[in-house]
């Protein structure tokens, strides 16, 4: 497994690509942006941030990953920068009462997808630069968690829920990869549970999800109705499905879905076997990204590695057990499949990463045609 941990990474992820868009293809029509003039526009627009995915897989796979430990502060800079200007009128672009894009005309980014990036590469390089400070208060746990808490802090306000959730997840689970004492994981699950509680007595709408997530049936027609059309595009869908381009479900009575809720869609068109295989691909993934970390030549590289296979595994779960109701509503693209073009980036950009530090953890000499082995570009120290 540990040396075809690449080749299954890169095939799981091709799955889920090709597997998206032409579900995107089938659904995008009756999107509530369709027009008479170009229904496939978004397919046209995933498919040109398909293609600028791809070159930024391309050059993170040829950049030296240590390139994120050298220049960390300065990307987490940024990203914090861009997720101020969400907040900026003029700039930051409001929609359906959330901040979480910024734009200039056509183009709109999220910052947020970004700070999954950010987040692994800080806590990456704090835990290799200090590897026995676990049992530390100030250097393992007090500073590590202060500067990562800023930035989830700034995708909360943005009332981003679900990629709050999955940034939380990661952080937890380096903090225990780097060994951070249990005293002070459990003081974080504790008060983690304790904000989260707080948070919903400020967020009404929020409380009435999980509402509907506790009784869906009373919820069906308001807040849970998502979540019951997920469940009727699943049922109806069977083991094999009703057929590419056959659902009905997504002809304006499923909202969103070809971003958020594009799993169901693909349920009820390419039935079980397609939904239980995108499962699979997303565990390869997971599988074969601890693989690579385990194999990288340095502690950074393990971090990174670890952190950067957990979000992917984490936003995928989440957005599968939202869903099939297993999960109250949160709003999170399905990773590599949902619409969008922030989200499919920052998947290529991880996967490019992944790919770097198995190279780096598989030197080859004399390599041949294979583009992964090309030559190394390492970045100036």
């Amino acid at each position: 497994m540990k040396e075809k941990s690449l080749i299954t990474l890169l095939v799981a992820v091709a799955f889920l690509v090709v597997v998206g868009f032409v579900t995107l293809i089938s659904t995008c029509i009756f999107s509530a942006h369709a027009d008479s003039i170009d229904v496939y526009r978004e397919a046209k627009k995933q498919g040109l941030w398909l293609v600028i995915g791809l070159g930024v897989c391309w050059c993170s796979a040829t950049l030296d990953y240590r390139f994120w430990r050298i220049r960390m502060w300065w990307i987490f800079g940024v990203v914090c920068f861009l997720l101020l200007l969400c907040f900026l009128p003029g700039v930051g672009v409001e929609i359906n009462g959330e901040r979480r894009w910024i734009g200039w005309g056509p183009l709109q980014i999220q910052p947020s997808e970004f700070s999954k990036i950010s987040v692994v590469a800080f806590l990456s390089y704090w835990y290799a630069r200090h590897p026995d400070c676990g049992k530390q208060f100030r250097r393992g746990f007090a500073v590590p968690v202060f500067i990562v808490g800023l930035m989830i802090g700034l995708v909360l306000v943005e009332v981003d829920i679900g990629t709050t959730i999955v940034l939380a997840v990661t952080a937890f689970l380096l903090l225990y990869v780097g060994g951070l004492d249990w005293k002070y994981l459990m003081s974080l699950v504790l008060s983690g549970l304790a904000a989260f509680v707080g948070m919903l007595s400020y967020m009404p709408d929020r409380m009435s999800r999980i509402m509907a997530f506790l009784d869906p049936e009373k919820h069906k027609l308001d807040v849970g109705f998502q979540q019951w059309v997920s469940l009727m595009a699943l049922g109806s869908g069977g083991l094999t499905g009703r057929g590419l381009g056959e659902g009905r479900l997504k002809m304006l009575y499923m909202p969103f879905a070809h971003t958020d809720f594009i799993f169901p869609m693909i349920g009820e068109e390419m039935g079980l076997f397609c939904t239980l295989a995108i499962a699979v691909a997303f565990m390869t993934i997971a599988i074969s990204g601890y693989s690579i970390a385990m194999q990288a030549p340095d502690r950074f590289g393990k971090f990174l590695g670890t952190g950067l296979a957990t979000f992917i595994a984490v936003q995928a779960f989440l957005n599968i057990g939202v869903t099939t109701s297993l999960l109250p509503n949160t709003g999170l693209p399905l990773p590599f499949i949902s619409y969008g073009g922030s989200s499919l980036m920052t998947g290529f950009l991880a996967v490019g990463i992944l790919v770097n530090i198995f190279r780096q953890g598989h030197p080859v000499e004399g390599a041949g045609s294979d583009w992964t082995m090309n030559e190394r570009i390492t970045p100036r120290a």
